[in-house]
């Protein structure tokens, strides 16, 4: 694994994003001063309304600060306009989410070129690239099988190589485990280990469970949009 780097990949000064309801508003996050360098699997703790999705959908280029500073492997995303945004989410982040979000239509070999073809990417470029990750991960024989024939453990990881596809320099999974049992969970998370670990990836999770403690070499715990623990020993 490569030593993680002294400069931060990510880094958010007075980090900050209220959301209006009604004639009230709700905090998402307040105030977060944030540095991670590049190489770290980060693992980010807190009850359900805690801020770690909307710290998640900050740094994921999904939303915008209300104010202050996020700076992303250079990209300044507080102050991009859309068209930058979609370019950001495209090339520097791939996301995971706990529903999978793979298109029923589509094959498992399709859900997972999409990105990089919206992205104007070579098809046949694109398919050696998926067939590389499908094959790390023993997707090989699913290739034409659609969501709805993949079991739960097979959607996920089908997920990850889709997020994968454009070669991100960042992997931000939202709760991957939620829908998946424990045995599934356990190997969606070594697999997010071994990525970063083997490839370099900087890893982001967001999650209720203990799964990914032991691989975890930055931790943040957020309560009421505060960033209240951190550290670079496992949690």
């Amino acid at each position: 694994m490569p030593a993680p780097s002294d400069q931060p990949l990510i880094s958010a000064k007075g980090l900050t994003r209220i959301y209006p309801l009604g004639s009230g508003e709700v905090v998402g996050v307040a105030d977060i001063d944030l540095a991670v360098p590049s190489g770290h699997l980060v693992v980010l703790k807190g009850n359900s309304g805690s801020g770690k999705s909307t710290l998640l959908g900050l740094i994921g280029g999904l939303d915008q600060p209300t104010r202050g500073e996020l700076v992303v492997a250079g990209h300044p995303l507080q102050k991009a306009s859309p068209s930058e945004l979609i370019r950001y989410r495209r090339e520097v982040v791939g996301m995971v989410f706990q529903s999978f979000n793979l298109l029923p239509t589509l094959s498992v070999m399709e859900n997972v070129c999409v990105p990089a073809l919206m992205a104007g990417k070579p098809f046949e470029e694109t398919r050696r690239r998926a067939l590389k990750w499908l094959e790390w991960l023993d997707l090989v024989q699913r290739l034409n099988h659609y969501p709805s024939q993949l079991s739960g453990g097979e959607m996920q990881r089908t997920a990850v190589v889709r997020a994968l596809i454009n070669e991100p320099a960042i992997i931000l999974a939202d709760e991957p485990t939620g829908n998946l049992d424990s045995r599934n969970g356990e190997a969606v998370m070594r697999l997010l280990a071994d990525l970063n670990r083997q490839f370099g990836r900087t890893v982001i999770i967001a999650t209720h469970s203990s799964l990914a403690d032991r691989w975890a070499t930055l931790y943040l715990t957020l309560k009421d949009g505060k960033i209240t623990r951190s550290g670079k020993s496992e949690i």
